[in-house]
């Protein structure tokens, strides 16, 4: 921070001096936390381009420059040597683990993959077959904490005391809920998670398994995915992770704080993006189109392309180079020919030659990529949001710590702009224009749901 830095506002002839907060990295911000009790005025930013509502040391972006930190370290530093679980272990506890703490970090997420047995009549009649995976995913997220009352107290103390045990619980918990969802939808049996497999060999094991066939997936296949998960572990400040920290503010324990996350990403100008990824292409293909006169339409304003661009990215979206490469590998490895997967390819080298999209910044995103990488490994478009939520896991526990652990922490509480009615009188029904008394049969006089209402009724 920096103490002798101020930035002056003038308001009404008056002159106010506000301390600037400057970043690891330089970036500075104006520090309003007294200007309402100083100057009576309050800021207004809609969709918060322009406020930091916090101080955080999770994760670091420079969208003019296209770069992303983890706890300090490159994206593509971690996507090149790391997995996703020591990048979890990273984001929530702030350092790259010893082999101890990585074996033990390992082993507590493995023993707790299995769900309690008292959740598995969930899926078994407990939703319709029709309920979206983001659903269930939002509520069994929140009934877990119920078999473990000792880390959903809603007590800071207690609830920190047993943040470790939560934290790998749900890490764990969280892919086996996703794949059991995805089976109990398509009324496969249940396949319980293995011992002896990693992170995401187990998620696609339980996912792909068949009752004739154990599924067992390729090592590049495996590695994609779990790079998937690894670069979308966390994201700043966005739409789910701030849902996070407002709800943990309020002293919420970790299960409900995540949920509310999972509610958050399920809307589809957040988690939704590489879904509708899927969606444009499968439209272009239905068309005729080879994504040629996509592209066109979409340049004179007739057509939204989706998966190009990034509201923070102002150059090429770090991830989506990485993506890019492990795309590569995977279509060469599932040698599965799909229509909308040439017409994915296309849109790329079409949209990363033509000067119309280079001038504007508009480069393919992670959404982009990560939608192909995952139509191509066979996944449900109705799934790409629920991977989504399971990478993004370690970035909600490590910004639901952050909030729980701070002894300054105040409830987050934002305040509004007021443009409706100025102060106006209650006007009684008979009085009201267009009102007929004689044409409803209703008694102004008697209180709904009332003792009085109800006798009179049953009388008549």
């Amino acid at each position: 921070m920096g103490d002798t830095q101020k930035a002056k506002l003038i308001l009404d002839e008056k002159t106010y001096e506000l301390p600037i907060v400057v970043g690891t990295e330089g970036e500075k911000a104006i520090d309003i936390t007294k200007l309402r009790a100083q100057t009576g005025y309050i800021t207004l930013d809609e969709g918060f381009a322009n406020t930091g509502s916090c101080i955080s040391k999770i994760t670091y972006i420079d969208g003019e420059k296209g770069k992303l930190m983890y706890r300090g370290i490159p994206i593509e530093v971690m996507a090149e040597n790391s997995t996703f679980i020591e990048t979890a272990y990273l984001i929530i506890y702030g350092n790259l683990p010893t082999r101890k703490q990585m074996s033990e970090f390992s082993q507590k997420v493995l023993r707790n993959a299995s769900l309690h047995e008292g959740m598995m009549h969930f899926f078994d009649g407990g939703f319709p077959f029709t309920a979206h995976p983001m659903a269930i995913l939002s509520s069994l997220l929140n009934s877990v904490g119920c078999y473990y009352p000792q880390m959903v107290t809603n007590q800071r103390e207690q609830d920190l005391e047993h943040f470790d045990d939560a934290a790998a619980l749900l890490l764990s918990k969280v892919r086996t809920i996703a794949a059991m969802a995805y089976r109990m939808k398509n009324g496969l049996p249940l396949i319980y998670p293995k011992r002896d497999l990693g992170y995401s060999q187990n998620f696609l094991h339980m996912m792909f398994t068949e009752p004739y066939h154990e599924y067992y997936p390729h090592d590049d296949i495996t590695k994609a995915l779990d790079l998937i998960l690894l670069l979308h572990a966390d994201h700043e400040q966005n739409c789910s992770t701030s849902t996070v920290r407002m709800v943990a503010s309020s002293g919420a324990n970790l299960f409900a704080s995540v949920s509310a996350g999972v509610c958050a990403l399920w809307g589809p100008l957040h988690g939704g993006a590489n879904q509708r990824v899927i969606q444009m292409l499968e439209e272009i293909h239905k068309s005729g189109d080879d994504g040629t006169a996509f592209i066109e339409a979409a340049k004179n304003g007739k057509a939204k392309l989706m998966g190009f661009g990034h509201r923070l990215y102002k150059t090429y979206d770090p991830r989506a180079k990485i993506l890019r490469e492990a795309a590569d590998k995977v279509l060469k490895i599932v040698k599965f020919k799909d229509p909308l997967l040439d017409i994915a390819q296309r849109l790329e080298e079409k949209a990363r030659s033509d000067s119309y999209f280079i001038d504007r910044n508009l480069y393919p995103n992670v959404d982009f990529y990560s939608g192909i990488i995952l139509k191509a490994i066979g996944m449900p478009v109705d799934m790409f949001t629920v991977m989504f939520a399971i990478g993004r896991m370690p970035g909600w526990i490590a910004h639901w710590r952050e909030v729980a652990s701070n002894p300054k922490g105040k409830i987050i509480r934002p305040l509004q702009v007021y443009q409706g009615e100025d102060v106006r009188d209650y006007i009684k029904m008979r009085n009201r224009e267009g009102e007929n008394p004689t044409d409803y049969e209703f008694d102004e006089h008697k209180s709904f749901g009332s003792g009085a209402s109800d006798n009179a009724s049953a009388k008549a």
